[in-house]
């Protein structure tokens, strides 16, 4: 596997040396120099997501002429009112652009930043710890929502609708109301029992009416989500990031419990960023994914990690094996080295450096072991990498959202979107949810001093387990579009999509179908309630691993497939969503 960090894709169609640094923020194109005639895309169009609301807002959009951007953020304002216990413009995401026209790949960044009264202790109190439900559901956990932000870079650059005219579905819902399905509806009942929902006023009016939760079936309309999406549409992101609903975002995050110090001004000052696109080599193929404070590098470690470990694999149980142990050695790295960019020195090079891969599948642990980060520093001869850093004490809920996108020119988005948790922070304002991304900081500080990557520091984004990605051929040709929801499953779920399908020969449905394995530190959990799970854990077992049998797991993988025959899409069957086309295609 070969690879290099670079925003121009040819470089790695060509070959190019992992020392190279092109300028960040510039595109990159998986177009080889050869190529320079008009392309003509003539697979249509398609989208899929966790929602049907969303799906339809998308396709809508696409029917109109959008571009996959447009569809894009329809689809996400739908999401973030018919689906908020994943998402919504309270929370924050990342989106991966593919320009077909000019074959460009530009990675937007709309990650939630620390307030600039955090401090790296904000979640200790006389040195212990606070739990994770108490710091979950505090205003200490609100960081700046990012997600709007992320609308109009994204919408700037590649959008070809008018921005007004994207908002119209999700407004038209939050008017007209929408039907609760069973997956929201099911939620309410257990939040009810250990969250602030159904306590917070303005979130048990909205999600328990009259003192009840909300049922499957029932018609719920939110018009204060309507006016703050109508204020948007007309006034731009100001709207939001500036008067009446910034303080209302600041208000509920200061509000008691554990009241927060996010500010009117730290909204003010949000800025998204626009990011490198990273990409290695997987045999013929280019995995194309964001760069951190994503963990989009996780995927080209484990795709790269596999190859190595799977060399020798003679059936389906040796290479289930080899990506366990490709899992484990690259959330081991993950944990360790990943942080925001801005802040960190990440050896995000020396990492992804296919000299390091493979010395670091020799290093393949025991089964029951529990894997440790490598030293890129010694394996290139320099002084220690892994010392500068403390062990990772991060943890991450399993919530978010994913959406991918194909329109009828052949321009593409990934997009992973979150408020953290399920339903954030429980905190509500102007007709939406709060995030509590703040919680995906490292909450425990060392006793000893020593530095955490992904510590709590003002202005800083936290890290992210988020990893939308879409790979290229030899050619530079879209193969796939892929992503999941899932905490800190992320990184195991998307991968399992591409081993899937690049290597294992699934079609999309059935890679999206296939047991999910995340085999993060010394265990190794694996969904048994979908076949083959239960054979699979089993020779796990048999191998010395230590299995923790799972019946469900939080994905919501949406993929889309480019092949010979056209598009091959899938909807993850574990939440609502489905897969759509233009009545054009």
């Amino acid at each position: 596997m070969k690879r290099c960090i670079s925003l121009f894709l040819l470089l790695f169609i060509l070959g190019c040396s992992p020392t190279e640094r092109p300028d960040s923020g510039a595109a990159t194109s998986p177009e080889t120099a050869a190529d320079a005639t008009p392309r003509s895309w003539a697979k249509g169009g398609m989208a899929t997501a966790a929602n049907p609301h969303a799906v339809a807002a998308a396709i809508e959009m696409l029917e109109k002429g959008g571009h996959a951007v447009d569809a894009a953020i329809a689809a996400h304002a739908v999401l973030g009112l018919v689906e908020p216990q994943s998402s919504g413009i309270g929370g924050g995401g990342f989106m991966l652009v593919y320009e077909y026209d000019g074959s460009e790949l530009t990675f937007h960044e709309g990650r939630e930043i620390a307030p600039a009264g955090a401090t790296i202790d904000m979640f200790m109190r006389d040195g212990v710890v606070m739990e994770f439900m108490e710091a979950w559901q505090s205003g200490k956990a609100v960081g700046v929502p990012g997600a709007v932000a992320l609308y109009r870079s994204a919408h700037d650059q590649h959008g070809k609708l008018p921005w007004e005219e994207i908002f119209a579905p999700a407004i038209r819902l939050a008017t007209e109301g929408f039907v609760v399905s069973p997956r929201l509806a099911d939620y309410l009942p257990r939040m009810a029992q250990f969250s602030q929902l159904a306590k917070n006023p303005a979130t048990a009016a909205y999600f328990y009416p009259g003192g009840e939760p909300l049922k499957a079936g029932d018609l719920l309309k939110n018009p204060e989500y309507a006016a703050t999406l109508t204020r948007i549409a007309k006034e731009g992101i100001s709207a939001f990031y500036t008067g009446e609903i910034a303080e209302a975002i600041a208000a509920a995050a200061q509000a008691e419990p554990n009241g927060g110090t996010l500010t009117a001004a730290d909204i003010e000052a949000y800025k998204p960023v626009t990011r490198p696109v990273i990409c290695g080599e997987f045999r013929d193929l280019s995995i194309c994914t964001s760069s951190p404070p994503s963990s989009g590098g996780a995927q080209i470690m484990i795709a790269g990690l596999y190859d190595h470990l799977s060399a020798d694999a003679t059936n389906q149980s040796d290479r289930i094996a080899a990506f366990v142990d490709a899992q484990r050695l690259a959330y081991a790295d993950r944990d360790h080295y990943f942080g925001d960019p801005d802040e960190i020195d990440i050896p995000l090079d020396d990492l992804l450096d296919p000299v390091y891969l493979k010395h670091r599948a020799t290093e393949r642990f025991a089964p029951g072991a529990n894997p440790t980060p490598g030293d890129p520093g010694l394996v290139f001869d320099r002084e220690s990498t892994a010392s500068l850093w403390a062990p990772d004490t991060t943890e991450e809920a399993a919530g978010t959202t994913h959406l991918s996108v194909i329109d009828n020119e052949g321009n593409a988005v990934s997009m992973t979107a979150t408020v953290e948790a399920p339903f954030g922070s429980s905190r509500w304002a102007a007709g939406f949810l709060l995030n509590n991304e703040m919680t995906d900081f490292a909450r425990e500080v060392p006793t000893d001093g020593s530095r955490l990557a992904n510590a709590i520091t003002p202005g800083r984004r936290p890290r992210s387990s988020m990893s939308p990605s879409m790979v290229f051929d030899d050619t530079g040709n879209l193969v796939m579009v892929t992503g999941s929801p899932g905490g800190n499953s992320i990184p195991a779920y998307v991968a399992k999509t591409l081993v899937g399908v690049l290597d294992w020969g699934l079609s999309a449905q059935d890679a999206v179908d296939h047991p999910n394995i995340v085999a993060r530190g010394e265990t190794v959990r694996v969904e048994i309630n979908v076949e083959p799970g239960q054979s699979i854990a089993n020779d796990l077992k048999e191998r010395g691993y230590n299995v923790r049998e799972s019946d469900g797991e939080n994905s919501g993988l949406h993929i889309i497939v480019v092949n010979q025959e056209g598009l091959d899409g899938a909807a993850d069957k574990r939440r609502e969503g489905l897969v759509a086309v233009p009545a054009s295609n």
